[in-house]
């Protein structure tokens, strides 16, 4: 059995993390495809579904903007840089003012350090997954220490398209025509995409090199674990159906550079595929295909969340 880490949860990250992430979709749609109006998107090839890391990132991003939002504003350090219909380079010149750097200054690296610095440490996201900043006014660039892989279901999906009517037009002259027509207002009809049932697993990284240069903290990392856990609880839609976090599996390194290969350790995490004789139409249909062996490399501790969440954290 794990136990708790010996950290001060201010302090920055300073060991490396792993983690397999389990969530599953039922009757909607986890990441529509624009190139392919917006159908769920899938591999070709294996007719696999997945979901892209920035969908994930996205949501993330929703989760902490909700939880670190009071009524006077966000709360200290934990603005959020990528905003659903936000202006980037505004937050920018947010960051010279605060510095006191003018435009002219924008070449200059000390400068430009500064503005980095500021925009780490005021905004979440950009200390975790880092951002691109030196459009316009220049902020610089940041790796983050937090990346995502694409998730990918267990089995191959079967997508869906749903005929939906709206039962009014948009128009006058549309609504001419149909009564016209039929003689009263049909309506307008709609698509709507669907998976039936999907199992996604997708995996994660923390870099305590780039935690260092970010200023990630070990609060960071417990509010994106938390953010992993209940991020679709607060991402309800029609469209999207119903979605929850179905696992998630942390390994800890001892050390900073870690002290086993990421994949030989997401291999101690097995699904069993059902196959298409046999589709899975909800999660209890996997629960006895899922394997975990906690026979952990020496110097890894693996954590199960949320049960664990206390022992790896400590009070």
């Amino acid at each position: 059995m794990a136990t708790a880490p010996a950290v001060n949860m201010e302090s920055v990250v300073d060991r490396r993390y792993d983690f397999v992430l389990l969530f599953d979709v039922a009757d909607g749609n986890p990441n529509g495809d624009p190139d392919a109006g917006n159908l769920p998107r899938l591999d070709p090839e294996t007719m696999q579904g997945f979901v892209t890391d920035a969908c994930l990132k996205r949501k993330i991003r929703n989760y902490v903007q909700v939880v670190k939002t009071t009524a006077d504003g966000n709360e200290a350090g934990y603005g959020i840089y990528v905003q659903i219909q936000g202006v980037l380079n505004r937050l920018h010149q947010q960051a010279y003012n605060a510095r006191e750097i003018k435009p002219e200054d924008a070449k200059d690296p000390d400068k430009v350090a500064q503005a980095r610095h500021y925009m780490c440490q005021n905004f979440y996201d950009v200390r975790t997954f880092g951002a691109v900043m030196s459009t316009g006014v220049n902020c610089g660039q940041v790796r983050g220490p937090v990346q995502l892989t694409f998730s990918r279901s267990i089995d191959p999906i079967v997508p869906q398209e749903i005929t939906v009517v709206r039962k009014a037009v948009t128009t006058e002259p549309e609504a001419a025509k149909q009564i016209e027509k039929h003689g009263h207002v049909t309506g307008t009809m709609g698509r709507k995409n669907i998976v039936p049932y999907a199992l996604y697993r997708g995996h994660g990284f923390v870099s305590p090199q780039l935690a260092m240069d970010t200023g990630f903290t070990y609060a960071d990392l417990k509010l994106l674990l938390e953010s992993l856990l209940n991020m679709f609880e607060i991402d309800r839609s029609a469209a999207h159906g119903l979605m929850a976090t179905r696992g998630l599996y942390v390994f800890e390194h001892e050390s900073r550079l870690g002290n086993a290969p990421a994949h030989q350790l997401f291999e101690l995490v097995r699904i069993e595929p059902r196959g298409p004789e046999q589709p899975a139409r909800q999660f209890a249909d996997y629960a006895d295909r899922i394997r975990f062996d906690g026979k952990t490399p020496p110097g890894v501790a693996v954590y199960e969340l949320p049960q664990q969440m206390t022992t790896m954290f400590g009070d």
